[in-house]
Order: C-alpha cells, then structure tokens, then sequence
C-alpha cells in the first residue's frame, strides 16, 4: 500500500551514488541522475557492479547479511516496528503532538525532511503517524513489512517548501506545533506547521515563509539547536564558532501566544508561504564565545532557560550560564578524543550529560566534577559503536537510559545502572548496552524518543552509500520483557509457561 509521500514525490526518484561531501558536513545529496548513470557505466566496464551485501574484511558481515539476520529476529525483539522507505534522504525526524486518540493506536505528527538532489525543492514534512498501541501488533504483522515499500501507518498531511536543505528540525516544548529548522545559513527558520498553507514541491516553486527568522550568527550555523523545556527560548551553534541564544517570547509579546492550547500562529499572519512578503526577524539575547572551531551540538538544561552547554569540532564540552555574562563558566578540554557531534542533557537529573563524537564512543558526564587538571574526566565511556557517534538522547520515561545512534547504522539502547551489573551471560556486549536496533543498513542519521508513547522510538537512515538513494525511517518500540524489571518478567513468563511450552516447535 503507497502512502500520500510516493504521490507527492511524482515521477521523481533519487538516483544512485552520492557526492564527495564538504569537510565535516553529515547529510549528503544523492547524485544527478547523469552521474549516477556515468557511476554505473563505470562500475559495469570495470567488472562487476558494486554489491552492498560483499564482505570488506575477512570474517566480517556484509550490511545485507546483518540486515537479514535482524529481520529473522524482529519478531522476537519488537512489540512494533514500521518500516517506510523513503524517496529522498531525511537528515532529522522528530515527534510532534499527539491529535488523536483510539482503542488501539493513537494518531500523532511526524517532522521529517525531504534532501533531493536539486530535481524538486528541498522540504519539511508534517506527516502523520499511527502509533499502535503496546501488545496490539500480531507477531505475524510485525515480521511481513518490505523494505523497498512506504508503511501504511505513515501518511504526509502537509509539505512546506524550505529555503535549503533541513539539517535539523527541533520542536518547542511549550507547543509543539512550532518548529525550527536549520539549513546552509546563518539563520534559524522558525515555523507554525498548522498555519503554513500545504505547497506542491515542484521545480521552480517559491519558498514557503518562515514565520520568524532568528538572526545573529556570522557564519552558517548547520546542526546545533535546541529548544528550551522550561521557556520559549532557541539555542544556536555554528561555524562562527558562537552558541547563540534567543527568546521567542520577545516577538510574542506583541503578536500572539505559545500556550500549547492557543490555536493561533507566534506571529500575525500577512499572507501565504508563496508570496514576496518579508518574514519578520528577531535579534538574540546573547552571543557566546568559548570554542576554538564550529559548534556541532546544543543542549539546554532541563530546569533552567539560563543554563545551557555545547560541545564542537575543538573536542571541547562548555557550560554556560546567562546570568553570569557571554563566557564559559566551565570549559572541559578534551572531552572526548575527536570532534564532538552531539551532546544531551538528562531531564531527570539536570547533573547528567551526554556526549557523543567521533571517536566512536558516548560519554557521561556529572557537572559537579567536569575535569582534572583541565581534562575531562567522565563517569563512564560507553563503547559500542564502530564508527562515529552522531546523536545521543536521554529516554524521557527512565532516567538511567538513553539511545545513541551512528554512521555504524546502529541505534544502541544503554542503561547506565546495568553498568556495574554486567553479568557472564552479557560478557561479550559492552557494559550497559541492553538493546541494539539494527534495522538501518546506513549511517542513522537522526532519533527521537516518544514523549507521548513510552519507549517509541522514531529513527532515520540516510542511505546514499549502500542503495543508491532515499533514506529509512522505522518507528519502532521493544519488545517490554527487554526492559521490565527482571522480577516481572520471570514471574508472566511462569503465568504462561504452558502455553509458551505448546508453541514451542516440537523436537
């Protein structure tokens, strides 16, 4: 069954190969059709064509070999899981509000991005998302899904035609209908997604307007961006090598409210995506200074709008505070052994961050003791991963685990309290690791935790290097005896031994 994302997109597709990307720069363009079709004539007079599923060392599996075995499992491992090829790479995926409620799955926004090779525009994508519900999905119909086709479950309801590619979509807490975005550029674009007018991506179109555009950096600002949990405030970093700040709140006060039950857009509407209409600006309330090369990631603190931390290409992890000026109030060097791409803050214990780099690994830090002797000095190193770490994020229903995701293709479900629990059954996986989701045959570019649905988990692959083109995004939620207490978990399986025992295949 296709889904409304397979009309939208028409006659075009994503052609093979990708382009050498720029330094440092994560999302990449699936080639032209012309060159994908140079490419392949290439490969062809060379011998063979070039096959995904080959194995580059001796004893390693190939990505279609890994891929396979996990897909015998997921009946096994998964409560839920859908899977949606999508046309065009997507380099950010976020959950937005939940709009409706049934007996057995619940409807709820989906933001994703749409990164074409120039053939039709760049777009943000508001879709909408079955959730189903826990214990609800047939063993059967969890297991029978194809790869190459688009879920049922997954609907787009609404395209805006964005000025750039998205890098990073973040949602507002305080209401999450608006949105901001990140692409090539200095500004950040922030968006009312239900008072955007829906627009054809076609060639040629116009830009859809942002509802306000946040000003202030000098250089374009990629990736970093958070949204504060507490107040309307943005987050910024880029290669200015600054961490921005701003206050929605100062556009507001004259135009509108972010109260998540106001129907109303932030800002007062003067005409439709496509018109010649200037979006209105906002300056910041602050600029940063502290790190030595681009700022890769932000976070903000989970109790207060006036603390907040970054960590970038200088392998450095900051901590601000607002309140005391525009320099660090700790500055950890060394934080990790390479770049650092990501950096989280745990909601439950504002004393908790997380960072992840491209040394492979994710670490955890404890605010009150940062550094020794001016290096960091973290809580613990978790090592899973086989290359670097792009995202990290704390689970909003359990404040010890958290999820990191890489250009490995892997997405790791971590306990930090199964650490100094690691037992001889679990001697070969690294300590903490409980959950590994290898359903991307890709570089998982993107993640995010269901705030509404715990332990649903929204995911992106951008797979330009190993099919050619197009992206995957699964939405998916474990099995629950994974992570139930273990106490739980034995006393069911006792309940139902006798039924386990005559499903059991017979000798």
């Amino acid at each position: 069954m296709e889904s409304d994302e397979a009309a939208a997109a028409g006659a075009a597709s994503p052609s093979g190969g990708n382009v050498t990307p720029a330094p440092k720069k994560r999302g990449r363009k699936p080639k032209s059709k012309d060159e994908s079709q140079t490419q392949q004539e290439q490969e062809k007079s060379g011998g063979k064509m070039k096959e995904s599923g080959k194995k580059t060392k001796q004893g390693e599996q190939s990505v279609d070999e890994k891929y396979t075995q996990w897909k015998g499992l997921v009946p096994i491992l998964y409560d839920w899981l859908a899977n949606h090829n999508l046309v065009w790479p997507s380099l950010s995926c976020r959950w937005g509000p939940q709009i409706e409620q049934a007996t057995y799955k619940n409807r709820q926004r989906l933001y994703l991005s749409e990164q074409t090779d120039g053939s039709v525009p760049n777009t943000l994508v508001i879709a909408n998302c079955e959730v189903v519900k826990p214990r609800v999905a047939a063993a059967e119909h969890i297991s029978q899904f194809n790869e190459e086709a688009r879920s049922p479950f997954v609907k787009k309801f609404k395209t805006i035609i964005h000025p750039g590619e998205v890098n990073r979509i973040r949602e507002l807490p305080q209401n999450s209908k608006i949105i901001a975005t990140h692409t090539d550029s200095p500004d950040v674009l922030i968006w009312d997604v239900e008072t955007q007018p829906n627009r054809h991506a076609v060639l040629g179109a116009a830009h859809s307007r942002p509802d306000l555009i946040l000003t202030g950096h000098q250089d374009n600002a990629e990736y970093a961006l958070a949204m504060c949990p507490t107040e309307p405030f943005v987050l910024s970093g880029g290669k200015d090598k600054s961490v921005v700040l701003w206050s929605i709140q100062d556009h507001i006060t004259t135009a509108g409210s972010t109260d998540s039950k106001s129907s109303g857009s932030i800002i007062k509407q003067t005409g439709d995506g496509g018109d010649k209409t200037e979006s209105p600006s906002l300056g910041p309330r602050g600029v940063y200074h502290g790190h030595d090369d681009t700022v890769e990631d932000v976070a903000f603190s989970p109790t207060s709008a006036q603390e907040f931390c970054s960590v970038g290409d200088d392998s450095c992890l900051i901590l601000w505070d607002a309140r005391t000026g525009t320099s660090p109030v700790t500055k950890v060097e060394k934080a990790h052994d390479a770049d650092l791409h990501c950096v989280d803050w745990n909601p439950h214990d504002d004393n908790l961050i997380l960072t992840g780099s491209a040394d492979n690994t994710v670490r955890l830090y404890d605010r009150r003791n940062l550094t020794s002797n001016g290096v960091g000095t973290p809580i613990y190193k978790f090592e899973g991963h086989k290359a670097a770490v792009l995202c990290v994020q704390w689970s909003p229903d359990k404040s010890s685990v958290f999820g990191s995701s890489a250009e490995d293709g892997l997405l790791n479900i971590w306990d930090y309290d199964r650490v100094s629990k690691k037992t001889d059954r679990a001697a070969k996986s690294p300590a903490g690791l409980f959950f590994q989701h290898a359903g991307h045959r890709d570089k998982v570019v993107d993640f995010h935790w269901n705030a509404e649905d715990p332990w649903t988990i929204v995911s992106v692959s951008d797979d330009c290097e190993t099919t050619g083109g197009g992206g995957t995004l699964q939405i998916w939620r474990m099995n629950d005896l994974i992570y139930r207490p273990e106490e739980e978990v034995l006393a069911e399986l006792e309940k139902f031994k006798s039924h386990v025992m005559t499903c059991a295949p017979k000798p």
